[in-house]
């Protein structure tokens, strides 16, 4: 399979299967426990149908829509994602460069493997910056100022990973990073040689915002799951949650939010939106789905505040049920991680393209031309 053969999701899952050492497509593939809420964030959409109308006049179709102020010109942005240059050596730069090309948002992480400073000089599209509150303040503080300087126009605290989730595929694996070379992994690294070629010979991977401040990722091994538990700050509460947002002094949202308690409770403390996710099925697994949990959340502060979805999409049409029913947008990771690690920023390119075709398609076949036209209208629950 080459990349001209890539036509969906699946097809870039198989790709970048083909050309990632085992221990690292696995960590992008796997979930926690069972992986049952992995499955049912994208199974959630197919309880519900698409109610199209005919016969209006869809020559032209507006995607734009408008997000923490800004206005980006599709209703999905790749979401922050870690140590994105572990699955191809360009990483962030790559996927900042694509959502520029398609002008929708972009998001860096905390253990993003490129910095904020330079991601803000080669994207002029709508960046957001996704927080992790560690035990370290002088890290927190840091963080933030540089996010601030570097001109990220969102700020999204990640608050579903108090501790880490218990990911299984990656202790099988003994997935760590930076990467560990074993006897048992040495082989499936061997099999992958471009991958390694690239590895060695590209510039070193480090993880710019934190190597001052923590050796774990850096140059101390570490697992996702154990730097959860062992940097994160567990006490971290609502209190904490609202100093940030006001310390940040723009458009702040809490990604990992999942019920109408909390949804609410982000309203109050300042939020300008909520990211509705569970971190891939990567954190509680057995947890429900964002999807199923959208139309409460909206009904509960969507007229307050932006609702993002995030998590399990797939197709233009699951972007299309999130936004009928209420969501600003939708956002996701592995859909554009497995084309990064397939084909670099043209993989990342395709796959948006291949999703902002799929959007327009299908908004003409549903008969409307504008996002705002998509409502509870077009929608038909089957439970």
């Amino acid at each position: 399979m080459n990349l001209d053969n890539c036509y969906n999701f699946h097809d870039f899952r198989k790709l970048a299967k083909q050309r990632l050492p085992s221990p690292i497509f696995n960590y992008i593939d796997g979930a926690a426990d069972d992986e049952s809420t992995y499955l049912r964030n994208t199974t959630a959409y197919e309880d519900v149908d698409l109610i199209p109308n005919v016969l209006r006049g869809v020559k032209e179709v507006d995607l734009s829509t408008s997000i923490f102020g800004k206005k980006i010109n599709m209703p999905l942005y790749c979401s922050p994602t870690a140590v994105q240059r572990l699955f191809h050596f360009d990483g962030e730069r790559a996927v900042a460069k694509a959502a520029e090309k398609f002008g929708t948002m972009f998001g860096v992480s905390t253990l993003g493997t490129v910095s904020v400073e330079e991601i803000s000089k080669i994207s002029t599209c709508p960046k957001m910056f996704q927080f992790y509150f560690h035990k370290d303040r002088g890290l927190n503080k840091n963080m933030l100022e540089r996010a601030k300087n570097a001109k990220f126009d969102v700020l999204a605290l990640t608050v579903d990973t108090i501790t880490g989730g218990n990911r299984e595929r990656d202790l099988r694996t003994g997935f760590v990073i930076p990467p560990k070379f074993t006897i048992n992994s040495l082989l499936e690294f061997i099999l992958k040689p471009a991958w390694g070629i690239n590895y060695i010979t590209k510039p070193k991977f480090d993880l710019p915002h934190l190597k001052e401040y923590v050796k774990a990722g850096t140059s101390a091994m570490t697992s996702i799951g154990d730097y959860f538990s062992n940097m994160l700050d567990q006490s971290m509460d609502w209190k904490d949650a609202e100093d940030l947002g006001k310390n940040w002094g723009g458009h702040f949202a809490l990604k990992g939010v999942v019920s109408v308690e909390d949804a609410k409770r982000a309203v109050d403390i300042g939020c300008t939106g909520v990211i509705v996710s569970n971190h891939g099925g990567r954190q509680l697994d057995g947890s429900c789905s964002s999807f199923d949990q959208l139309s409460k959340i909206v009904d509960a502060v969507g007229d307050k505040i932006d609702v993002i979805c995030e998590g399990g999409i797939q197709r233009g049409t699951h972007v299309l049920k999130a936004l009928s029913l209420g969501a600003k947008a939708c956002a996701g990771g592995r859909l554009y991680l497995y084309a990064l690690a397939a084909a670099g920023q043209r993989g990342v390119e395709r796959a948006l393209n291949l999703l902002r075709s799929e959007i327009e398609r299908d908004m003409k076949l549903m008969g409307c031309t504008s996002i705002d036209q998509l409502n509870r209208s077009n929608i038909n629950f089957r439970k």
